[in-house]
């Protein structure tokens, strides 16, 4: 889920961006800070948002920065449990696929990808035995959340798609399109056999 979280801490300034307006400086330093950065309890930063206060800043002996006590806006991902997330599938292996999720990246076990027993193919993709749906790299999917492991520097996101309204977009499109045929045979069915009551 996005959040926007706002900060406050000392940010150490590199003497080489002291020519700039201290703002600017904070600001420059802030966005080399938070480049590739993620922490369990805040998650992956997207991006600096903006800086509001910049205290005066603090000289240390031995050290040639500047600290600033820095007030400032993060926009942040934090992976959660059952989160509904858009992804793509970049790689495809014989054990699941890996999803590009924008921020992070989520891995799927072969057996979450669908609701049929799955096969791999020589071709990179995963195919249903009896639907014949077929999963391969670039394809658009909606999966859910169900595991997220910190044991790594960035945790693994644990995916599924074995639950109704999710899976490939194309797949989640020709679900409602038979529930909506269905549903239109039923309310026939039931107005015929309602007319033949009547009489």
């Amino acid at each position: 889920m996005f959040y926007v979280s706002e900060i406050e801490d000392y940010i150490r300034v590199e003497p080489r961006l002291f020519g700039l307006p201290t703002i600017e400086a904070v600001e420059q330093q802030l966005k080399e800070i938070y480049a590739d950065y993620y922490d369990k309890e805040l998650g992956k930063v997207v991006s600096v948002v903006e800086v509001l206060e910049v205290g005066d800043g603090i000289l240390i002996p031995g050290d040639a920065a500047a600290y600033y006590n820095s007030t400032f806006k993060l926009l942040v991902w934090k992976p959660e449990l059952q989160e509904l997330v858009y992804g793509m599938v970049f790689e495809i292996t014989n054990f699941g696929a890996f999803i590009n999720l924008g921020v992070m990246r989520g891995m799927i076990h072969i057996s979450q990808t669908m609701e049929d027993y799955v096969n791999f193919s020589k071709s990179n993709t995963l195919i249903g035995k009896s639907t014949k749906r077929s999963l391969k790299k670039g394809d658009l999917c909606l999966a859910r959340i169900v595991a997220i492991s910190h044991k790594t520097e960035e945790p693994k996101i644990g995916l599924t798609m074995r639950q109704p309204g999710l899976g490939k977009l194309e797949w989640i499109k020709e679900d409602r399109l038979k529930e909506q045929r269905e549903a239109v045979k039923v309310a026939k069915a039931e107005k015929s056999s309602g007319g033949k009551k009547k009489k």
